[in-house]
């Protein structure tokens, strides 16, 4: 999942204090496997309770820790970070990132139209 910066060098003090190797779960369930998608649900939902709004926890936005991802993707991408770059941070291939986000792009039009406006008074000038 993309994280903030901060957090990605969070993690990984947490993974050399630990020594753990990449094989090693940074989260482990209680018998040392993954945790169950249970547990995981729950512990997500009393998060969104504790610091949301009662109104923004009722919301369906961030409902699933999946739709966190979801969002970053869709917010980098409509701040116009190359989808290649998105993709690349995503792991995911740029077909697949478009095949899910490309309809989520939205506001840019204006910016390219005037992109192109730009380039041909360039072209014309030449």
């Amino acid at each position: 999942m993309p994280i903030h910066p901060d957090h990605v060098a969070f993690l990984r003090e947490v993974i050399v204090e630990y020594k753990l190797k990449p094989t090693d779960l940074l989260f482990a369930g209680e018998f040392g496997g993954r945790l169950a998608g249970s547990v995981f649900r729950r512990v997500w939902d009393k998060a969104r309770e504790e610091v949301l709004q009662p109104h923004e926890y009722k919301s369906p936005a961030g409902k699933r820790v999946y739709d966190c991802r979801h969002t970053c993707l869709t917010a980098w991408l409509n701040k116009g970070i190359p989808p290649a770059q998105v993709a690349e941070w995503a792991g995911n291939s740029v077909p697949v990132l478009l095949a899910i986000y490309a309809r989520c792009i939205v506001g840019q039009r204006d910016n390219y139209l005037q992109q192109i406006i730009d380039v041909r008074y360039v072209v014309e000038a030449e």
